[in-house]
């Protein structure tokens, strides 16, 4: 399925409302100035709220699962707008889908 590629500065919420930001170590595929991110990159998340009775539970840190099939970064496949990314609390439990708001439109990947 294709989709517009993730770039460093994509708006990319967790369920609960909480930013995910992408680290990356590529510098030299640019979209738009800003470095495409990959599968292998870190994506930490600041700002969820979540909670279970009582106990805060926010989401710390997503994994990208459904990414590109043909194009690859430094040997890794890029992350696209039509992909799956669950989010995880500290201790590994998945809290929900990633949901990206918004991306560069102009480079698009299958």
């Amino acid at each position: 399925m294709p989709g517009p590629v993730l770039q460093v500065g994509a708006t990319v919420l967790c369920p609960h409302g909480g930013q995910v930001s992408a680290v990356t170590s590529n510098s030299r595929v640019l979209l738009g100035g800003s470095p495409a991110v990959t599968v292998g990159d870190t994506y930490p998340v600041a700002g969820c709220v979540f909670n279970v009775s009582g106990k805060p539970q926010p989401c710390v840190t997503a994994k990208w699962m459904v990414v590109a099939t043909r194009v690859m970064v430094g040997g890794q496949p890029v992350v696209i707008q039509g992909g799956s990314g669950l989010c995880y609390s500290a201790e590994q439990a998945p809290q929900g889908p990633a949901s990206v708001v918004s991306t560069q439109p102009k480079v698009v990947a299958t």
